[in-house]
């Protein structure tokens, strides 16, 4: 198999039509895909030791996996991104034949692996990784220079990989179940990484060691480093599963405005709590680190760049004024403790699990503060960043993402099926349940689905058909007949029947209508337009007979 998939340089997938639009590479499958050389093991803990030499933006370091044997395999697939490069792999302290493929490295084992057995092996690797271009979209090792002149280095590597920087199994179907991570900075510096710190050495060549351990399952690309001349405070936030410890982590040059603007941390917390159920790794802590980046959602080492301001960089994503109450870093990367971090996709094509109700949180948390009509005002408002271009969806085994719409177009479909399920608690309980039945899982958008039609009863398949996999956004069309209004649903997926709340004429009452693709009679007297409540993501428009 292996070697017959070497000389498949160049893959066509035809599965789906999205599918169709792209070429995937041999390197894309290695990537995206659980390869024969992923599947026979189970990956239990990583401990990673990295060196970050600030003299020349080097690395060197090892990863040792333990892992658990599922079922006979004597070749291990490990992942690191070139230009870095593995130096050794050994196994109880062997070396090991190692062949390179691209970014995959496949490790001939000597022991026999045995089912039910744990094992380990140990990469050493070093180079130097590759340069972040536009962080965290284009991401990699991110060198830069605080106000004083001292090195600000983070990673942030969702879409590239974590195998950017470090050998690991970089697909996220499987997490460790814990993990340490030991940086060596220089001796001025600190580094924060995710975990609770253990300890920290300071170490005869003028370095010093951090040593954090990270006590829950992780995802790869959630694993970081931020290294500075950072002032740390915390405090403890009375949670719903107890005390728990909230760091905070800014440039010296930067703590005076950090302090102020982090107070909105614990509001976070409360908010999402309520909606979501706690916070999912109070072993671990929350710490919100300062970084020369925007951000991203790190497990329990969140990473902010927004600037000390409220909004996106100080903008309003929603034009409506309430995105400008509340900062956009600290409210949307932390809510991907929820959505990305507890419940994470299996496949990158998935990726709207994470974006979409992490888009949403940002709805819900206005609302919590400022009401439902805010809230609502808030997520329609964005509905103007959405380009339905492509479905939301992506292409299965290659490391594909769908439609940046996954943020907007998905956040207004999570509220629009709320507007179908009519009950506000049995909404927050569905969202609270979602994260309690996936509790520090990896799935796929099929159990979302399933589990989403299941708890509200609801027949959501064309829903999630129409919203996720289609481009075209449904046209509720009318035309006026005597005593009344001929409707029905177009530019839709077949079987599209979603009930929706209208008003009858501009100022005239609501109804609920159940559209079908064939033509349905409203009898009403002097009504000539139907108009959708705009909490439904849907067009409407007069046709003639």
């Amino acid at each position: 198999m292996r070697l017959l998939s070497s000389f498949l340089f160049c893959l066509l997938v035809t599965t789906t039509a999205e599918a169709q639009k792209f070429t995937f590479t041999h390197d894309d499958t290695l990537r995206g895909s659980i390869t024969p050389e992923r599947a026979w093991w189970d990956l239990t803990f990583y401990h990673l030791t990295v060196r970050v030499h600030t003299s020349d933006s080097t690395l060197s370091g090892s990863t040792t996996i333990r892992y658990r044997v599922l079922k006979p395999g004597q070749t291990m697939q490990v992942d690191l991104q070139r230009p870095l490069q593995v130096v050794r792999v050994e196994q109880d302290g062997k070396p090991l034949a190692v062949r390179r493929d691209g970014d995959a490295y496949f490790v001939t084992l000597t022991k026999a692996q045995r089912p039910g057995q744990n094992e380990s092996i140990r990469v050493e690797y070093a180079g130097k990784p590759r340069v972040a271009k536009r962080p965290p979209w284009d991401g990699g090792l991110v060198w830069s220079r605080d106000k004083r002149g001292e090195w600000f280095i983070a990673t942030a590597c969702q879409g590239l990989g974590a195998s950017a920087w470090w050998p690991c199994k970089d697909h996220m179907y499987d997490e460790p179940d814990s993990m340490a991570i030991s940086v060596t900075v220089p001796e001025k510096l600190m580094d924060v990484s995710n975990g609770k710190l253990r300890r920290v050495t300071t170490n005869p060549d003028h370095t010093r060691t951090f040593d954090w351990y990270v006590s829950n399952p992780i995802n790869n690309y959630g694993v970081n480093l931020n290294i500075g001349d950072y002032e740390h405070w915390s405090e403890t936030f009375p949670g719903e599963k107890g005390p728990l410890s909230v760091d905070y982590y800014a440039l010296a040059s930067h703590a005076d405005s950090a302090r102020v603007q982090f107070k909105q941390v614990p509001l976070m917390l409360k908010a999402f709590e309520h909606w979501f159920g706690p916070y999912p790794f109070y072993e671990d802590g929350y710490k919100l680190v300062d970084t020369p980046y925007l951000g991203m959602e790190h497990q329990s080492s969140v990473t902010y760049g927004n600037r000390f301001r409220n909004g996106y960089l100080g903008r309003d994503l929603s034009r409506t004024g309430w995105g400008l109450l509340w900062d956009f870093i600290i409210v949307h990367e932390s809510g991907h403790e929820w959505f990305a971090n507890n419940i994470t996709y299996k496949d990158v094509a998935d990726m709207w699990i994470h974006e979409s109700f992490t888009n949403y949180s940002e709805n819900l948390f206005t609302e919590y503060y400022y009401g439902k009509a805010a809230g609502a005002q808030y997520v329609v408002g964005c509905r103007a960043n959405i380009r339905n271009d492509r479905p939301i969806i992506g292409v299965y085994n290659v490391n594909h993402a769908g439609s940046g719409d996954m943020y907007y177009k998905g956040g207004n479909m999570l509220h629009m099926i709320r507007q179908l399920v009519g009950d506000d608690e049995k909404w927050r309980q569905l969202l609270r349940g979602m994260n309690k039945t996936f509790y520090h899982q990896t799935v796929t958008t099929r159990q979302i689905e399933q589990y989403m039609i299941q708890q509200t009863g609801l027949n959501l398949k064309p829903i999630f058909d129409q919203y996720l996999r289609d481009v075209r956004i449904p046209v509720l069309e009318y035309r006026p007949v005597a005593g009344g209004l001929q409707y029905r649903w177009a530019n839709t997926v077949a079987g599209f029947d979603m009930p929706v709340r209208v008003c009858l004429d501009e100022s005239g009452p609501y109804d609920v209508l159940q559209p079908t693709a064939q033509w349905k009679t409203l009898t009403a007297k002097d009504v000539k337009s139907l108009t959708p409540d705009a909490n439904y993501y849907v067009l409407s428009k007069q046709v003639s007979r």
